[in-house]
């Protein structure tokens, strides 16, 4: 049995944040959280359908990671749990709503539902269904961003991708492969696992000859980090090394952020597989409440603003599902519309 892996620390004291910046932060996860939330509500009573995929307990990654980038120019490569990196990248709450409910105004038009969220305007690549899927995806943005630069000669290109994907995609032959192009051809690439120890119930420790995914990048001549990924502080640090890196030609990073679902695999989930007492060590490491005790021992932010903040975003999401109930379905007569390209 592999013994159990203990969070990584992250030195607080020498972090350098303003309030602004840690509002948005803490702004961005509660928007994250609290539409997860409204999704669950929603999908229970009928108004989403198909598979959904929570990402509670995950939010210090996604808004680590990209408010650490350049929302709307930078790229972001999803998975199959993808609202929320859909959130931080900049696509409106109505928009991702929309989509949920399978309506023209969704941010995929109606066509993609939970799995599938696309935004081009926010550089939004896409969420993938399948396993590893996105992984070489994120590489064809990364290498078109450098080609681009180096070849074309245009000095505005130097957007950097991020690639989210779960624990089990690091057993997949993408993983592999791509990393292995990825270290080959220096791109401005961040490779981010988001280690929540379950592939769907398959414990990850079980899963894997390594379970220290980061390890992994000294294979490729690669950047390895391990973080703690219920610290968005930490992630955020991270992500800021690894994207200078990137925009500066030196190569991909390889992010192992160890973190937790706070629900099961998807809303079908009966969550049977996970013990009480795994489940309870981290819940008490909530990630927002964690970022809100730094805000208010830091002289950042009182409990006040903090609550003025919630019921922004509890508003902000009550308007989401109204614009999402009160817009139209699809067109039947634009089936075949948004298969290809379309001239603008």
């Amino acid at each position: 049995m592999v013994q159990e892996r203990t969070l990584p620390t992250f030195n607080t004291a020498t972090t350098n944040i303003t309030k602004e910046e840690g509002l948005r932060l803490y702004e961005d996860m509660v928007l994250g959280r609290s539409f997860e939330d409204k999704c669950a509500e929603m999908y229970y009573r009928g108004k989403m359908f198909g598979f959904v995929h929570l990402y509670n307990g995950q939010e210090a990654v996604s808004t680590g990671v990209i408010q650490a980038m350049r929302p709307g120019e930078d790229f972001v490569s999803s998975t199959y749990r993808d609202h929320v990196h859909a959130l931080s990248a900049g696509v409106p709450a109505r928009e991702v709503m929309a989509e949920l409910f399978g309506k023209a105004t969704g941010c995929s038009k109606g066509r993609g539902g939970s799995m599938h969220m696309f935004s081009a305007e926010h550089g939004l690549l896409g969420g993938y269904a399948f396993v590893a899927e996105g992984i070489p995806v994120a590489a064809g943005a990364a290498f078109q961003s450098k080609y681009r630069r180096e070849v074309l000669g245009d000095q505005n290109a130097d957007q950097v991708t991020a690639c989210f994907f779960g624990d089990g995609a690091a057993n997949n032959g993408q993983f592999f492969e791509t990393l292995n192009m990825a270290s080959l051809w220096k791109l401005p690439i961040l490779f981010v696992v988001e280690n929540n120890k379950w592939a769907i119930g398959m414990s990850h420790e079980r899963a894997t000859s390594q379970p220290e995914i980061y390890k992994k990048a000294s294979v490729f001549n690669m950047v390895g980090v391990e973080v703690d990924g219920m610290d968005v502080l930490a992630v955020r640090s991270v992500a800021q090394e690894a994207v200078a890196r990137a925009r500066a030609g030196e190569g991909p990073t390889l992010i192992e952020a160890l973190t937790y679902r706070f629900r099961g695999h998807s809303l079908a989930d009966p969550d049977e597989m996970r013990s009480k007492a795994e489940k309870e060590f981290w819940f008490s490491r909530d990630p927002i409440k964690k970022l809100a005790a730094y805000l208010v021992e830091q002289n950042l932010a009182d409990e006040a603003e903090l609550k003025a903040i919630d019921r922004k975003i509890q508003e902000l999401i009550e308007e989401a599902v109204k614009f999402a109930e009160s817009s139209p379905e699809p067109d039947p007569s634009e089936l075949y519309r948004f298969v290809f390209a379309e001239d603008e």
